[in-house]
């Protein structure tokens, strides 16, 4: 499977520099981690051209296919509460046909009664997976996911890995999956960029980088991540 390669984003403001990063490879699963205010989420919006006026970025994508937001490219944020209108139903936030919509209610185990309710109607699991369905609707060839378990308890968090590596393997997308949760990129991810202050500090499989962390803010992450009890089985 070729990789999608990121190369020399910079994102800037007023000459200071938020994110410098060389090359950043989306394998068929890049897990990007680092503690809040490292650039993730920043990276992201610069890869979707989502950052805000008064930030300056630059940046080089290679991948085997072209990249069109809402077509090959799409996106999960973090809290699917805010992801869609909640005045608006289901069935109007859905920009495809009802048979393509069930298809993949159906995909996701999603109750198709729920296509006719309105947002706030529905649990966190339920909305995280709509909104897993929209982003997926076009069958995207990547898949940008912003900490889309945040808002999810730890049994949810665990379903919504597993779903998403069943969809990875019957779509074929590339994702690349932002977390400060080591734990959950062990479970997920082939490959692992570990970013602070904007820069990547560390990188290689996940594996590798869990069992062996080379650089002491990896090893913090880590000892933060697996300090529960439940993480060490």
């Amino acid at each position: 499977m070729q990789m999608v390669e990121i190369r020399d984003l910079k994102i800037d403001i007023e000459s200071q520099s938020l994110v410098d990063i060389k090359y950043l490879p989306i394998t068929k699963t890049t897990v990007l981690v680092g503690q809040s205010g490292s650039g993730k989420s920043l990276t992201l919006k610069a890869i979707l051209g989502l950052l805000p006026s008064q930030l300056s970025y630059t940046l080089d994508i290679k991948a085997p296919f072209r990249l069109e937001r809402g077509k090959s490219l799409s996106f999960v944020p973090q809290n699917p509460f805010t992801a869609l209108s909640p005045l608006t139903r289901i069935s109007q936030q859905f920009f495809a046909s009802k048979e393509r919509v069930r298809e993949f209610f159906d995909m996701l185990s999603l109750d198709w009664r729920l296509f006719y309710e309105f947002p706030p109607n529905l649990s966190g699991g339920q909305l995280q997976r709509v909104v897993l369905a929209t982003a997926l609707i076009n069958r995207p060839k990547l898949l940008l996911l912003d900490e889309p378990t945040t808002a999810l308890d730890s049994a949810l968090r665990e379903e919504m890995i597993t779903l998403l590596l069943k969809l990875q393997e019957r779509l074929g997308f590339y994702m690349l999956f932002v977390t400060h949760e080591i734990n959950l990129a062990a479970k997920l991810g082939d490959y692992m960029v570990v970013l602070k202050d904007g820069r990547v500090v560390e990188e290689g499989s996940v594996e590798t980088i869990i069992s062996q962390p080379k650089e002491k803010y990896t090893q913090e992450l880590i000892a933060a991540n697996f300090a529960n009890r439940e993480f060490r089985k």
